[in-house]
């Protein structure tokens, strides 16, 4: 900061680039636009672009920071960052402001990146990189290894290196040490793994984290209908894509649209909240009608009221419970292996065994309360019959989303916890409305 600030150019530089990348973009991070500014005339739009590929997109609005540097500089920038990075950037600016970059950018570069920005997003295509390694089949070791030397200070990894035909099909992969320890005369054919797992160009990118997690892959190839080799997607890509799918299911749980930025603007963080609160409104007000069309229960028996809010809670607590596991197996991929029988008779077992132990523990609990014994019988009966639908509500309804290919996670913790109170209001005034002979004696 301090030769930042007194413009010694030499000595910021000394500092500033023995720095890792991750270091340097915490470093800018933290500095206003007038600090910022000088950093631009500092150093050069190559070095830059290391910085640039490790600042955080919900931390940093990309469209503000480019905004602040010179057109041909921030071009200049985005042609020396990986082409998957660059996209990555460029798919926060708006469609004119891509163009114009893309325009003045290096040629080469500029196609790379216009090549990556027509597949659609969340798919394969969109977070591959086209800096790989590629050799012949039908060459040797010694001139596969003049290949690695020349082309690896361009490559965004050089620990596997992928084979393909005459014809650019993918045939198989050779990791570096493989490669290292063969004998320099012996031909590729001999000493590469044929059988390659690899992803179609279109495939959803949650899928492709759940393949590199199963495979502990350090990338993988991606490949068209044909099986020709476009790009490979590496393991950083992926952490990326996995924060992200985990932030996105957990905003929709939240019944958020969104949780990826932080909006300090109360307008804008309100709009998005807004529409599930309001969905959210007009189902509690839905709640509320079905306890006034008990009233007449209500008036007879006044303390019923009371355990309202415990039934409604705990179906609540129970739903979310159920509906977590179901999202975190849906994700993973665990609930797939499993047939939905199974998974309706362990949910209902599990739904069965906690409402008897907390509708036998309530039961005693409002008996030695109130001294009504038949009161706590109601409410224990209730609990009992309202945490086994709750739990398979929870656990069936994301199950069926997934089916429909619709995204379990909008089956958010407010909606299953809003249509439980439903639920539970209905049995226990059901119950109650059944039996009121015996409360009013």
């Amino acid at each position: 900061m301090e030769a930042l600030y007194s413009e010694k150019i030499d000595d910021f530089r000394d500092e500033f680039l023995e720095l890792h990348p991750y270091d340097q973009a915490a470093f800018f991070g933290e500095l206003n636009d007038e600090e910022r500014a000088k950093v631009y005339n500092f150093l050069s739009p190559e070095e830059m672009a290391d910085l640039f590929e490790n600042l955080e997109s919900d931390e940093e609005d990309f469209k503000d920071v480019l905004a602040q540097m010179n057109p041909n500089y921030a071009a200049d920038m985005l042609s020396n960052m990986y082409a998957d990075d660059a996209v990555d950037v460029l798919n926060e600016l708006d469609k004119d402001q891509v163009v114009s970059y893309l325009t003045i950018m290096d040629e080469e570069a500029a196609q790379e990146i216009k090549d990556l920005l027509h597949y659609e997003e969340y798919t394969a295509g969109s977070i591959m990189t086209t800096e790989f390694i590629a050799i012949s089949a039908n060459q040797t070791v010694r001139s596969a290894m003049y290949i690695l030397k020349k082309e690896a200070p361009q490559a965004e990894t050089i620990y596997y290196i992928f084979v393909v035909d005459e014809d650019k099909r993918l045939a198989g992969v050779i990791s570096l040490r493989d490669l290292i320890v063969a004998d320099d005369e012996t031909m590729i054919a001999e000493v590469m793994n044929d059988r390659v797992v690899s992803v179609s160009v279109g495939e959803d990118q949650e899928e492709i984290a759940r393949m590199m997690r199963d495979y502990n892959f350090l990338a993988l190839p991606v490949v068209d209908f044909q099986n020709h080799l476009l790009g490979i997607i590496t393991v950083d890509d992926i952490m990326d894509v996995m924060e992200e799918e985990a932030s996105d299911d957990y905003s929709k749980l939240a019944g958020i649209a969104d949780l990826d930025t932080v909006d300090r603007n109360p307008l804008a963080a309100a709009k998005k909240r807004l529409p599930w609160l309001i969905i959210l409104l007009f189902l509690g007000m839905f709640t509320a009608s079905l306890i006034g069309r008990f009233e007449e229960t209500l008036n007879k028996v006044a303390i019923l009221a009371v355990f309202i809010p415990l039934i409604a809670g705990m179906a609540g607590n129970t739903g979310t419970q159920a509906l977590a596991v179901a999202v975190r197996g849906i994700a993973t991929g665990d609930l797939e292996k499993e047939s939905k029988v199974s998974i309706i008779l362990r949910e209902a077992g599990t739904g069965f065994i906690t409402g008897a132990i907390c509708g036998i523990l309530v039961t005693f609990i409002v008996y030695f309360w109130q001294g009504e014994l038949f009161l706590g019988v109601l409410v224990g009966i209730s609990i009992f019959i309202t945490l086994i639908i709750a739990t398979l509500a929870g656990s069936l309804v994301p199950l069926i989303m997934h089916r429909l290919k619709i995204d379990p996670a909008v089956a958010s913790g407010p909606f299953i916890t809003t249509i439980n109170d439903i639920i539970s209001i209905l049995v226990y005034f059901g119950i109650a409305t059944a039996f009121m002979s015996y409360l009013t004696k």
